[in-house]
């Protein structure tokens, strides 16, 4: 039997059926992926044109742009879709690799009125 992602028991706790958090998890890995080659990887980074949404790898060796997946826009709509599931919770996006990508917020995990930016780190992190 193949041992259950430590990051789910947490999310279930908090009201998320199995398959959701399990849907969290992965969506958590894609977003974290995602930064790390927005932050730069293998000599380029993925970039997003800010006037037209495409994306693009860019390699420094080359100094070319290529076309590439985009996995950030459907995985935040994924996002969306799940948590529309529990209206109490809420989650935040935390775009620097070197840490989870996603955290789940539970009332009270962000003090009313307060930037969610500044304490997402109490919400439950979904990491592999």
């Amino acid at each position: 039997m193949k041992k259950q992602p430590e990051c789910l028991a947490p999310l279930m706790r908090a009201g998320i059926s199995c398959d959701d958090a399990d849907a969290l998890r992965r969506i958590a890995m894609t977003l974290h992926r995602w930064h790390e080659k927005e932050c730069g990887i293998e000599s380029g980074g993925v970039e997003r044109d800010e006037a037209t949404g495409k994306t693009y790898w860019y390699s420094s060796y080359s100094d070319t742009r290529t076309p590439c997946p985009d996995l950030e826009t459907p995985s935040l709509k994924h996002l969306d879709a799940v948590m529309a599931r529990y209206p109490t919770l809420d989650y935040y996006v935390q775009g620097d690799p070197r840490g989870a990508a996603l955290y789940v917020l539970r009332p009270g995990d962000v003090p009313e009125g307060e930037d969610t930016g500044s304490y997402y780190s109490r919400g439950l992190a979904v990491y592999q």
